[in-house]
C-alpha cells in the first residue's frame, strides 16, 4: 500500500477500534455486576442501557447474553433460541455476552466469556481459544481461502478435544464482515438487527456474488475464496459438555503484499489478550 492509502487506512481504523473498546469495556462493566438471579433478559438490558448512556442509537445487532449450558448453545435449532431468555446466573455459572454496536457510523460486533465465580472448565476453553486466534491470522495472511482456514479451526478443535459451537450460527459463520453505516436519528431493526447494517451486508453480498466472494465466511463453497479485503468480525466459539467460550472481535484484511500489513487484528489490547499475555 502507498503511504496515501497507510494513512486514510489508519484514520478510518481509528472509529472502529474506538467503538470496538466501547463494547469491550461495556461488557467488562456488565460481568462486574452480574450476581446470582441476574436473567439473561437483564444482563441484555443492561448493555443497551450502558451504551446508549454513552451514545449509541444504532446496532448491527441488539445485545445477547447466554448463560449455562446455553454459552454452549446446547439444544439450538432455530434463530429466536439465541435471543435472552429468563435463565438465570447461579455461582460458577459461564456466561457470555455478545454485542454490536454502531457508533458514529462505525460498527463493533464482540463476544465476552466470563463466569460468575470460579469455572476451571471455561477457562481452559477460552486459554486454548489462543490458538485459534494465531492460527486464522497466520493463514488469512497466506492467503488460504475461508473455506480452508475453517477447517482447520475445526481441526484443531477436534485435536483440542472441543467441538465446534460457530456452525450453530445461521449459515455456520465464523466470521461476517462489517463497514461504516450511514448515520440517522432513527434506525428501525429487524427481529433484533438494525435494518442500515443488515443493508450493508446485502449489498456486500450482492456485489460479492457478481465478483465470486461472500462476506460470510462459512464452511460452504460460497465461502471457497481467498480473504476479501475489508473488515471482519471473527468469533470461534469453543463448546465442552455444556460449556461454551468465545471472542469476537475485528479482524482487519488489506490488499498489501506485505504479510504482516496484509491481515493484522484492530487491536491486541482487549480482555481476552491481556489475559493470555498475563498467564505466561
Amino acid at each position: 500500500m502507498t503511504t496515501a492509502v497507510n494513512s486514510g487506512l489508519t484514520t478510518r481504523l481509528r472509529g472502529f477500534r474506538q467503538v470496538q473498546r466501547l463494547a469491550y469495556e461495556c461488557a467488562e462493566a456488565v460481568a462486574s455486576r452480574l450476581e446470582p438471579g441476574v436473567s439473561e433478559r437483564q444482563a441484555a438490558r443492561m448493555q443497551r442501557e450502558w451504551l446508549r448512556e454513552r451514545g449509541v442509537r444504532d446496532w448491527f445487532h441488539l445485545p445477547f447474553a447466554w448463560f449455562g449450558d446455553r454459552t454452549a448453545f446446547t439444544g439450538f435449532r432455530v434463530p429466536l433460541q439465541f435471543f435472552p431468555t429468563d435463565r438465570r446466573l447461579t455461582p460458577g455459572m459461564p456466561f457470555i455476552l455478545d454485542m454490536a454496536p454502531v457508533h458514529e457510523g462505525c460498527t463493533a460486533d464482540i463476544g465476552y466469556s466470563g463466569s460468575l465465580g470460579s469455572n476451571p472448565v471455561q477457562d481452559r476453553l477460552m486459554a486454548d481459544l489462543e490458538a485459534h486466534r494465531d492460527l486464522i491470522l497466520r493463514e488469512v495472511r497466506e492467503r488460504r481461502s475461508l473455506r480452508e482456514i475453517y477447517e482447520d479451526v475445526d481441526r484443531l478443535m477436534v485435536r483440542q478435544g472441543y467441538a465446534n459451537r460457530h456452525r450453530a450460527y445461521p449459515f455456520g459463520v465464523i466470521a461476517h464482515k462489517v463497514d461504516q453505516v450511514k448515520q440517522r436519528r432513527w434506525s428501525p431493526r429487524v427481529f433484533g438487527f438494525g435494518t442500515q447494517s443488515l443493508k450493508g451486508l446485502a449489498a456486500d453480498a450482492l456485489h460479492g456474488h457478481r465478483e465470486g466472494w461472500s462476506p460470510l465466511w462459512s464452511p460452504y463453497r460460497f465461502s471457497d475464496h481467498p480473504p476479501q479485503p475489508g473488515l471482519w468480525a471473527v468469533e470461534p466459539h469453543l463448546g465442552f459438555r455444556g460449556t461454551g467460550a468465545k471472542f469476537e472481535e475485528i479482524l482487519v484484511v488489506t490488499d498489501s503484499s506485505d504479510p504482516e500489513q496484509s491481515a493484522f487484528w484492530l487491536d491486541d489490547d482487549l480482555p481476552h489478550v491481556r489475559r493470555w499475555a498475563e498467564a505466561k
